[in-house]
């Protein structure tokens, strides 16, 4: 049945179509309640590894396609702790990083971990790794970029250096550089630990 005859039908027979509201999804809403204080408050040096890590994640775009960087940075030497990439921004890329960086580091006991407050950061999953692992979370305020400045500036440093200085030809390609990119910084690269 075609639109038009739909459309005559409905109107002899005094029908008229319900619309339904089309509601955000829930799964990329920021849980209220679990917006923590902002433990770290800029102070971002700290004498001895894994007392604190900042976390985040960013977009990789190329020629219209994008894939998202999440990573997680130890504030005492500056270095990368553990990163995945992926093609969602969801709660899995920020689970798998920070399940990652666990496995590895494994005694985080104490550990304090400072985000902003995107909606995978106030997820319960989240949460709870973070509790049954004894890692206390700590947020930026909301929308206040400063307060997790070293996040902030290691993308700008890491897009600076990966997609402005190659010969880039697909979205593949810039994924492999920043790779090996992310090797590079962490045993080679001098890093910046002036923040404040």
């Amino acid at each position: 049945m075609n639109h038009k005859k739909v459309q005559r039908i409905m109107h002899k027979y005094h029908l008229r179509p319900k619309y339904t509201k089309r509601t955000k999804n829930q799964a990329y809403k920021r849980i209220e309640e679990n917006v923590m204080p902002n433990l770290v408050n800029r102070n971002f040096n700290t004498d001895a590894p894994n007392k604190i890590w900042v976390t985040d994640i960013t977009y990789l775009i190329f020629n219209n396609k994008r894939a998202y960087l999440s990573t997680i940075l130890d504030l005492y030497d500056r270095k990368i702790v553990a990163y995945k990439i992926s093609n969602r921004n969801d709660i899995d890329i920020v689970l798998d990083t920070l399940n990652e960086a666990i496995r590895i580091r494994k005694d985080v006991k104490g550990l304090i971990l400072h985000s902003d407050q995107g909606h995978q950061y106030t997820s319960f999953q989240y949460k709870k790794v973070c509790e049954s692992n004894g890692i206390t979370i700590s947020m930026s305020r909301k929308g206040t970029l400063i307060d997790d400045s070293p996040m902030e500036s290691f993308h700008g440093i890491l897009k600076k250096e990966t997609l402005y200085n190659n010969d880039i030809t697909n979205l593949e390609e810039y994924i492999d550089i920043v790779k090996d990119w992310l090797i590079f910084y962490n045993t080679k690269r001098i890093k910046n630990r002036d923040y404040n």
